[in-house]
């Protein structure tokens, strides 16, 4: 499969729920470390809270600030950034995510633009420096089991890739219509990653790194823990679920006949 990006720019696009203080600090990194390769960043403010300080000699980068009038989930706030993109490349970045002490996004794109490459996405390490599970296996109900009840180590596999930080061919997004709205929260990466592999498209990581500081808010919340659970109730009734059961290998019952067929 040819590459799907051969033009220029890149549209990246940030969603602040409260991360005020992260998504400045953010900004500031890919405006220090700026190497021209992201050409425009749109930030959606989810909740009500001040917009970005602009540093001295401003945004190397044009920077749209959007604010909702009520909350909307993590793919519909993704999807209306990157809606009409004429950019070659969009990308996903959250705002808990701290550059290394470089600029990874050319590394990104010269990833997303090798043949058959639909995501490319880095390393991600915690703030101590270790190395994050961002790279995961198909979520079957046996794998969550094993991992959760039973304390198993999770299969080392690359079914999928979390969007903390991830650059796709603006064509690719395009065709895959963006994230899954009916995902308010949790596994639209998961479902995103599945669509795109079921196209043909393959998922890449670069040989760059970012230092994620996120924490699963499912483990400590009751609302993020319903949404965790319902996502993936409706993970496991999707076509790209059921075809991630026949297409990949899986260790254990894969219950792709959750759900109508």
């Amino acid at each position: 499969m040819e590459s799907a990006g051969a033009g220029r720019g890149l549209a990246i696009s940030i969603v602040s729920h409260g991360h005020g203080a992260s998504v400045q600090a953010l900004l500031n990194d890919m405006a220090a470390f700026s190497s021209g390769a992201v050409t425009r960043v749109v930030l959606t403010m989810n909740l009500p809270e001040p917009g970005p300080t602009v540093p001295v000699g401003g945004w190397p980068f044009a920077l749209e600030v959007r604010r909702n009038a009520a909350p909307l989930g993590f793919g519909a706030n993704h999807n209306r950034a990157l809606d009409g993109a004429r950019e070659a490349f969009v990308g996903v970045l959250n705002p808990d995510v701290v550059l290394a002490g470089a600029d990874p996004f050319p590394g990104l794109l010269e990833q997303a633009r090798r043949p058959g490459v639909g995501c490319a996405y880095p390393e991600q390490v915690n703030a101590q420096g270790y190395v994050q599970d961002s790279e995961r296996a198909l979520p079957t109900p046996a794998a969550l089991w094993r991992r959760r009840v039973l304390g198993q180590q999770e299969e080392v596999r690359v079914d999928w890739v979390n969007a903390a930080c991830m650059v796709l061919p603006q064509p690719v997004w395009q065709s895959l219509e963006g994230f899954d709205e009916a995902y308010f929260m949790y596994c639209e990466d998961v479902d995103l990653c599945l669509r795109l592999r079921r196209s043909g498209w393959e998922l890449s990581r670069a040989a760059v790194r970012v230092v994620h500081a996120g924490q699963r808010a499912s483990h400590r919340r009751w609302d993020h823990l319903y949404w965790h659970v319902t996502s993936l109730l409706r993970l496991w009734r999707s076509p790209a679920y059921r075809w991630a059961c026949k297409a990949l290998p899986v260790r254990g019952t894969c219950t792709g006949n959750i759900g109508a067929p």
